[in-house]
Order: C-alpha cells, then structure tokens, then sequence
C-alpha cells in the first residue's frame, strides 16, 4: 500500500505555520513568534515548569528550547528561577507581560482551529484528533 501520511502532515504543519505567523501579525502579535507562542501556551496552562516538562510538552528538542528560551527571557516574557528543592533544575516562569498576551493569542489559535476544522465535524474532529494521538504515540514509542 503506498501511503502518504508523513509527507501530508509535514505539508500541512508547513502550511499551518505560515498561516499562524501572518495571523498573528494580523492580530498585531509580534512580541513572539509561533514556535515561542507554543511555549507560551503551555505555561499559560501551567506555569513555573521545568525544561524538560516544557521539551515533552511541546516537542521541541531541549537544545533547541534553550535558545528559544533565552530570546524570550532578553523579550521579557519568562523568567528562570532555580528550583528550590533541586538547585540544579531551573524551573520556567511567565511574566506579567506575557500573561497579558494570552486573551489576544487564544483570538488567533480559535481562528486557526476554525480555518483547520472547516468543513468538519464535531465527531469527525474527535475521531482525527484520536488518529493524530495514535501517530504521535506510535512515534513516541521508538523514541
């Protein structure tokens, strides 16, 4: 059977991407960018977490989280705090001023959704989005 499911979805984040930053633009959002905005959303979910749990969160490499989170500490959005039972770990916390970004960057992500999900519906979403997890999971098990 030939199958075409890694090179759609690459396509799609692709394309998904480029939507997203001209969104956010739109929106006047330019304190940070998409990748920087998945950070965010995972610490507007729950703040003052460690790297790794930021790593697993987002699927970004933790080399590649440090630089990021080195831009967005000097933009003024997270802050780095040693943990007070490991001193060792650094635990990641938000700022005022990236907390008082989140209302307008959940206005771009519902957009996204709508413009990603038109034509679906609500089962059909639920089901795509349980394939996607099996994919991911499946992924995550060679890891």
């Amino acid at each position: 059977m030939d199958t075409k499911g890694g090179f759609l979805i690459s396509q799609i984040k692709q394309i998904q991407g480029r939507i997203f930053e001209k969104l956010l633009q739109e929106a006047g959002i330019t304190d940070f960018n998409g990748p920087q905005g998945r950070i965010l959303f995972v610490l507007w979910k729950r703040d003052d977490i460690s790297i790794v749990e930021i790593s697993g969160k987002t699927g970004l490499a933790k080399t590649t989280l440090t630089s990021m989170l080195d831009r967005m500490e000097k933009q003024g959005h997270i802050e780095r705090h040693f943990d007070l039972d490991d001193r060792r770990r650094i635990r990641i916390r938000l700022t005022d001023q990236a907390r008082n970004l989140m209302d307008r960057y959940q206005e771009v992500s519902d957009e996204m959704s709508s413009i990603f999900y038109k034509g679906f519906t609500d089962e059909e979403i639920m089901e795509f989005d349980s394939q996607l997890e099996k994919i991911r999971n499946n992924l995550e098990e060679v890891l």
